[in-house]
């Protein structure tokens, strides 16, 4: 279920010292019920996510995507030189530094594994993304996941890519995913 940005923007998370100049794009309750200790648990599962292994539509949008990003050569990294885009491992605190790498899930690069979150990010030329997973009290007692999709738009081509996008995360992508991982959760 898609929630507010609030959802996210009132927690404490730690991954608001890094994002000041982001924009949160989506917040999604996921459909995965748990109890305090469930967390290691969603990180596996999030990142053995495969849109190939996903419904056919979309596996078909993800592959439409990646086929673009190779001829257009959208997808370059933000590690390869002369990559305008900046990782940001360099911004984090020291702590976070220190902290176990969490697991990643290509095409998105590790950040930071805590206790009650997890962020990855994406670099290429229309977006730098971040891939954030938390860890919430829900309203009868237990936990769940949530997750937030920040980003910072590379120009007009990130702008017009974003825009362009977003019917079919919102209407398509998103809703299949949360039922795959739903299903997932549950077995």
């Amino acid at each position: 279920m898609r929630l507010p940005s609030a959802a996210h923007t009132s927690r404490p998370w730690r991954i608001h010292e890094l994002t000041s100049d982001f924009e949160l794009e989506d917040v999604w309750a996921l459909p995965t019920p748990g109890g305090p200790a469930d967390f290691a648990r969603l990180v596996a599962l999030m990142a053995s996510f495969d849109p190939a292994q996903s419904s056919t539509s979309v596996r078909a949008l993800f592959a439409i995507r990646w086929k673009l990003g190779e001829l257009l050569g959208w997808d370059s990294s933000a590690s390869e030189p002369g990559s305008p885009t900046p990782t940001l491992r360099d911004r984090l605190p020291d702590d976070l530094r220190e902290a176990p790498a969490g697991p990643a899930a290509d095409p998105f690069s590790s950040l930071y594994l805590i206790e009650d979150e997890c962020a990855a990010e994406l670099a290429n030329r229309t977006v730098h993304g971040v891939l954030h997973l938390g860890w919430v009290a829900d309203d009868a007692g237990g936990y769940r996941g949530q997750m937030a999709i920040l980003v910072k738009r590379n120009g007009l081509l990130g702008r017009a890519y974003m825009a362009a996008i977003a019917p079919f995360r919102h209407h398509i992508v998103y809703p299949l995913m949360m039922r795959q991982i739903g299903r997932e959760w549950r077995t």
